[in-house]
């Protein structure tokens, strides 16, 4: 009986000790989990707006640790839809939302954290130094097809543009093309850098790009009223470089958290120098 008693006695206090364990070890446990487990946000849409993404998300993550921002491009508009629709804390986009987009979103909130242009690109062997805009519309609409047209070698142009889901595209087409067709024999890529790459190894080829994306290639002057413009900083600030624009980082509602504290780093000191050595144009100053 004593041993019977004993026994259980023992089994009850081993079970009162096991639970107190698991207690304690859920209690520090849960703080551990807390204090370790990362801020997470994905960030996505134009890859005009992406070197400006990754180069503040790096920073940030420097002074943060906990911090993990992902971000990736896909274009305008698919960061527009993500955000809209709740797969992505922040989308990018180098264009105004559309109508339909701004009646289907109705809760996206536009955060201004650079200004760009749109640069025309063609192969550093291409002789032509500059084209009006009437120029660059013939070229892609297909009423201008060899280079000697428009003062250049007698070789064909290769037209290079983005596809569909680019906030640039739809700039472009817009305030150069004035809605005309583009020239079915276009060739297309989702990303500024597919452009910058394509013309960079084709001769005759021209694209249009963002500020950001001119390595290994040559941009063009613009010949705005018989004065051909260059496209610094200085001139596209002041408005003398025709083709500029505002890029934009969507929130659905007012942020908070981790993407508020990400903004307004990128609206910072900081961040708006970050927006400089990329070279696009701050906004704050």
């Amino acid at each position: 009986m004593t041993g019977k008693s004993l026994s259980g006695a023992t089994t009850v206090a081993v079970a009162g000790i096991f639970v107190v364990l698991l207690m304690a070890a859920g209690c520090v446990g849960g703080q551990s989990s807390d204090s370790s487990t990362p801020q997470h946000i994905t960030v996505t849409g134009s890859t005009t707006v992406l070197p400006i993404a990754e180069k503040t998300k790096e920073a940030f993550e420097e002074r943060d640790a906990s911090a993990d921002i992902m971000v990736s491009g896909g274009g305008s508009s698919v960061g527009i839809k993500a955000v809209g629709e709740g797969t992505a804390d922040i989308g990018m986009t180098s264009r105004d939302l559309k109508s339909e987009e701004a009646t289907g979103y109705p809760g996206l909130v536009r955060h201004h954290i650079a200004d760009d242009a749109i640069l025309l690109i063609v192969n550093p062997e291409n002789t032509v130094d500059s084209l009006t805009l009437d120029e660059v519309r013939g070229i892609y609409n297909g009423t201008y097809t060899t280079w000697d047209q428009v003062g250049g070698p007698e070789e064909q142009i290769v037209v290079v543009g983005r596809d569909s889901a680019s906030g640039t595209r739809e700039f472009f087409s817009e305030y150069v093309l004035k809605k005309e067709d583009f020239v079915k024999t276009q060739e297309e890529f989702n990303s500024n850098g597919g452009i910058q790459q394509k013309v960079s190894r084709t001769p005759g080829a021209i694209g249009y790009v963002g500020l950001g994306y001119t390595g290994g290639v040559k941009a063009l002057w613009l010949d705005v009223g018989g004065t051909a413009v260059e496209p610094t900083l200085e001139n596209i600030t002041s408005k003398k470089y025709p083709i500029s624009r505002p890029l934009f980082m969507l929130t659905n509602g007012e942020p908070d958290g981790l993407a508020r504290q990400y903004l307004d780093f990128i609206m910072s000191e900081e961040g708006q120098e970050i927006v400089a050595s990329v070279d696009y144009i701050p906004v704050q100053e």
